[in-house]
């Protein structure tokens, strides 16, 4: 394979500190850019020692002047407690970021991917979504800084494909877990594990019958690789997620149980806007990536279960933690 130089934007966050390495792991050069809004320098500490990995301190509302042969933009805070803490900012990440690295993709001439979001479908009244849904978004709501943001971020993806004949890929992602999740971004898995090992109570929103298909971080960075090495016929948007349906109220059980914790479940109303079902349906990325999630959700939760309980074990006056039980 020969080597490439690739930029990849919001490269210190969960997921883009797992492309970096997944990059450099296959003979790329990278360089990360990130702001550290929600990035954090821990996530790609273990890089900094590899001569072919650079990092650059930069917010991608403002134009960035690099040399590179590819691009992963990344850049955008994803869970609700990040985004909605500045929703202005958030849609400037998303639309004005995009902007930004479209019009650098179209000097150098590159190919370059757009993490879009499963958000683009709303709350959704088609199941599972297909990437022909439209969507059922409110555009007014307390989300809409996110959803309609990736929204307008595709949009502008499309029209320099169509206008400036722009390679581009674009990927929905479903719910996504895994090491280096941060532990207070309001996620449903990182909530409850990090509950669940201080054996507090587990917070579940509604009756918890809401359902999430949840994919680890390593099937999704192989979704994102094959993609971007797909033919570029192949634009996307293509859903990159894990199929299998839980609800709500089951993820919170198998972490007690994984966990051995002594939480009990307490219910609070649900968020605006909180989407009821969610799904994808992966039949374009089978058929045109090859791609299918291979790790399941009990075998990716004992892992994200075993970082959190070391990350918890490093913080100084940590409460109690229930012992960490593989099973």
């Amino acid at each position: 394979m020969e080597s490439r130089r690739i930029l990849v934007t919001g490269g210190a966050g969960f997921l883009g500190s797992h492309l970096c390495e997944r990059l450099l792991d296959d003979g790329h050069e990278v360089l990360c850019v990130d702001n550290f809004f929600t990035g954090r320098r821990r996530n790609i500490e273990r890089l900094f020692d590899d001569r072919k990995f650079e990092l650059l301190r930069h917010d991608v509302t403002f134009p960035l002047f690099v040399e590179v042969d590819e691009i992963y933009n990344l850049a955008c805070p994803a869970s609700p407690i990040h985004y909605q803490f500045d929703p202005v900012q958030t849609t400037k990440t998303s639309v004005i970021g995009a902007i930004n690295m479209l019009g650098l993709a179209k000097r150098l001439r590159v190919k370059v991917f757009q993490a879009s979001t499963s958000e683009v479908y709303g709350d959704p009244t088609v199941h599972p979504q297909p990437e022909s849904y439209w969507g059922h978004v409110n555009p007014l709501g307390p989300r809409a800084c996110y959803d309609e943001g990736k929204r307008c971020a595709e949009t502008l993806f499309f029209d320099y494909h169509r206008q400036h004949r722009l390679k581009i890929k674009v990927a929905r992602i479903f719910n996504t877990y895994g090491p280096r999740m941060h532990p207070k971004d309001g996620r449903v898995v990182s909530n409850f594990i990090v509950q669940a090992l201080q054996n507090q109570p587990i917070t579940v929103y509604g009756e918890g019958q809401q359902t999430r298909s949840f994919c680890y971080v390593d099937d999704l960075i192989r979704g994102f690789v094959a993609l971007m090495d797909a033919p570029d016929a192949v634009t996307g948007p293509i859903n990159i997620g894990n199929p299998t349906e839980f609800t709500i109220r089951q993820l919170a059980e198998t972490v007690i149980d994984l966990t051995g914790s002594r939480s009990p479940l307490v219910f609070e109303p649900l968020p605006a806007d909180d989407p009821k079902q969610r799904r994808p349906d992966i039949s374009a990325a089978e058929r045109l990536l090859g791609w299918r999630p291979t790790i399941a959700l009990r075998e990716g939760l004992v892992r994200t279960i075993a970082y959190f309980d070391e990350l918890l074990g490093k913080c100084d006056g940590a409460p109690e933690r229930s012992p960490f039980i593989a099973g």
